[in-house]
């Protein structure tokens, strides 16, 4: 990495975790990071946006493309890696392969075992590891861990970051994230969650129901952050009302009921309903402080929008290039694909998409590491590119299909497969209709500020009655 590389202290991501916590309406969170990170001798906090990627990261960069194109995608044909993804022992392999290449769990703090990245540089890192469905398997990127590492740095304790945070840093351990719940409980919306969590003596007493919960089913799995009611719920705040709690896999009480299928395709470490029966935990596994839990889970969510984004234009560009190379060597009626007027408008169209989304996912990982903005416009622009990533795979990866036809149908492309996760997008981490009324509301509230000011653009009624003014 060089001389020059240092990461964030506290965890890259603090001042994004504060901000989209204070934009919650709750209570404001303690957490802080002074931006010494790998970027700050490039990008200060005076200067204009820079697109220029600095040495550093391009090194980066460049590791991590030739560690995916040189260890990661020949295992994609290995026997071990299935339709619905790699086996435990090639996952294993796959964490070997990268940690050997120190490129492991990027993220996280230098403390814990991690490179400590800015959110530019994991914009670019995720982007490389996003060109195999493998890649953020290996290089321990893939949701919901990541989200759940972020969150952890940030506010467990030091016995829970020994205890569960490290391991998993290490690639040892997965974890889950359990907050959405079947009806009536929370969707989009996590006011309306119904799990409870009771103070019971010297415990916890957790009970309800969870489902879509990914990595559940993994054999590695020992992990559950879940998002509860608290008992006391109706004496407090609207916003201070959730909580978090760590909660090992195999605690009385919990059961996983089923993998779900999404979209037909049953992922291995599962997307998984769970039941929580009298499931009693220590007091020690509260995860933050009482109270904090939906201020929390406004941070946690927002890095993982990001995230999944940021791997979204990696998928993107393989897919593009996939379909481009396709056009040229197929033919149909005579001439290749390539000289199709329609198939070239598919590829410019997917060119320009992807570069817009690009743009604007490295505008918001700036925001995150060095920009002032204030909270509320933050959130709207995690919000803006949510959407932005989510329309981007669908259509990219849709032309894509249709250029190679009923192959790209089949595994025997990755295609198929970017674009069931690419129509997930448009509900996980919260449905585009609740960011795009995130960014409407945003503008609205702009808008009601600098009321007035666009009159001078308007006729007057007064203008209207005037009499005509002719010219000389």
């Amino acid at each position: 990495m060089g001389a020059g590389y240092q990461p964030c202290a506290g965890g890259a991501g603090a001042q994004m975790t504060a901000s989209l916590a204070a934009d919650s309406a709750g209570p404001s969170l303690p957490f802080q990071c002074g931006h010494d990170g790998l970027l700050h001798h490039f990008f200060k906090d005076t200067q204009p946006m820079n697109f220029d990627i600095p040495p550093e990261i391009a090194a980066l960069r460049e590791r991590t493309r030739q560690f995916i194109a040189e260890q990661v995608i020949p295992l994609e044909s290995d026997p071990r890696h299935g339709a619905h993804g790699p086996s435990e022992e090639l996952r294993r392999e796959l964490v070997a392969r990268a940690r050997a290449a120190g490129l492991l769990t990027p993220h996280a703090s230098v403390e814990m075992g991690g490179l400590g990245l800015s959110h530019i540089a994991k914009a670019v890192v995720f982007e490389e590891a996003g060109y195999s469905n493998l890649g953020p398997t290996a290089l321990n990127i893939h949701a919901p861990d990541e989200g759940n590492i972020h969150l952890m740095e940030e506010v467990a304790t030091p016995a829970q970051k020994e205890r569960w945070l490290r391991p998993q840093v290490a690639g040892l351990t997965r974890s889950c994230f359990a907050m959405t719940e079947p009806e009536p409980g929370a969707g989009a919306d996590p006011s309306m969650l119904k799990t409870t969590a009771v103070r019971d003596g010297k415990d916890y007493l957790i009970n309800g129901r969870k489902w879509f919960i990914t990595g559940a089913a993994h054999p590695r799995c020992q992990l559950l952050i879940v998002m509860c009611r608290n008992g006391n719920a109706a004496e407090q705040a609207a916003h201070q009302q959730h909580s978090m709690v760590l909660v090992p896999l195999n605690t009385p009480g919990v059961q996983v009921v089923r993998n779900i299928p999404v979209v037909h395709h049953r992922a291995p470490e599962g997307h998984c309903e769970i039941v929580f029966r009298q499931v009693r935990v220590p007091k020690d596994h509260l995860l933050g402080a009482w109270g904090q839990g939906f201020a929390m889970a406004q941070a946690r969510l927002g890095t993982g929008r990001v995230h999944h984004c940021m791997r979204t234009i990696g998928q993107c560009e393989l897919a593009l290039e996939l379909s481009s190379e396709r056009a040229l060597e197929r033919s149909a009626f005579g001439k290749h694909l390539s000289d199709q007027s329609n198939v070239q408008d598919w590829l410019a169209e997917s060119r320009l998409e992807i570069d817009q989304a690009r743009l604007l996912v490295l505008k918001t990982a700036w925001m995150l590491d060095f920009g002032q903005a204030p909270a509320s416009e933050l959130r709207a622009q995690v919000s803006a590119i949510k959407v932005v990533a989510a329309r981007l795979q669908t259509r990219v990866v849709d032309r894509a299909m249709q250029v190679f036809g009923a192959m790209g149908l089949s595994p025997d492309t990755p295609l198929a497969y970017f674009w069931t996760w690419g129509r997930a997008m448009h509900l996980m981490d919260g449905p585009d209709e609740v960011h795009l009324r995130t960014v409407a509301r945003h503008e609205l509230q702009k808008a009601r500020q600098r009321m007035g000011q666009t009159a001078a653009y308007f006729t007057t009624p007064e203008q209207m009655c005037a009499q005509p003014h002719l010219s000389a």
